[in-house]
């Protein structure tokens, strides 16, 4: 048994050649990007910029951290940082429904789902970032631009998802439903939605963890939230303001997370 196993051992394939070079491959491309990265510096040191920073989370501005009478105030921008990733989330996840059922192949000829996914891919391919500057050249800056940005960036993500639930559903309990005798909205009511809804909920959910840190970057090019008024500190070197800005910010998304896990979880193990 023993000199088998040494048999094969030895006969094993030597690839050492190939797994070398590799190896070499990515450390040639790793050092080529590396040579692309330039820093335009500073007049101030970098580390001393973090520790202020850092600096400012720890030593807040408790005015404005607690300002829950203007709009301009820590509580005020939390909630509307959350509203703009919420509605968004919804806008994204209803729009999502009709396209992930045209575009699943279980459900509508092949030439339709590859027309409906080729769009899901389009809406995918352009950052949040440039459909921002799109919207607030619309609709000019404020939440609403906001909002449709997270609501059009949701449905890529959130229609590809639903579209592997839809391939994923068990054709068997439709079938018996069939055979029970039960018409279309039956089998929709008691066959379909309720293996869908649960994966439904959780991307939604998930998205929407996503949207709220996005929707914090979109502020930056003045589409609500949190954004521009921490840019503004930032250059300003208010860095108890921005502290301030910053720990609601992680107590916003800190207890999004705790109460969005706790949902997932609860959806997933029924």
């Amino acid at each position: 048994m023993n000199q088998r196993i040494e048999e094969a051992y030895a006969k094993r394939p030597k690839n050492w050649v190939y797994n070398l070079t590799i190896a070499v491959i990515v450390a040639i491309l790793m050092i080529w990007s590396a040579s692309a990265i330039e820093t335009s510096g500073s007049t101030i040191d970098g580390g001393q910029i973090a520790l202020n920073v850092l600096s400012g989370i720890f030593h807040p501005d408790l005015e404005f951290l607690l300002d829950f009478k203007t709009t301009s105030g820590v509580p005020y921008l939390m909630l509307e940082t959350m509203c703009i990733a919420f509605l968004g989330t919804i806008v994204g996840a209803i729009i999502s429904i009709p396209l992930a059922f045209i575009s699943a192949s279980n459900l509508t000829p092949k030439p339709i789902a590859f027309v409906g996914r080729m769009l899901i891919m389009a809406v995918r391919t352009i950052p949040a970032f440039v459909y921002g500057l799109m919207f607030i050249r619309v609709t000019g800056p404020g939440a609403f631009a906001g909002l449709l940005t997270m609501g059009v960036c949701s449905i890529g993500m959130i229609s590809k998802m639903y579209i592997e639930a839809i391939e994923d559903l068990d054709t068997h309990v439709i079938e018996s439903l069939d055979a029970a005798g039960c018409n279309t909205w039956q089998k929709i009511r008691y066959g379909i939605l309720p293996q869908l809804m649960p994966n439904f909920a959780s991307t939604a959910i998930y998205r929407f963890d996503i949207n709220l840190r996005d929707a914090t970057i979109l502020g930056m090019v003045g589409a609500g939230g949190f954004g521009a008024p921490l840019i503004f500190a930032m250059n300003s070197y208010r860095w108890n303001e921005a502290g301030a800005l910053l720990t609601g910010l992680i107590v916003l998304i800190l207890i999004i997370e705790y109460i969005s896990t706790r949902i997932r979880v609860k959806l997933t193990r029924g």
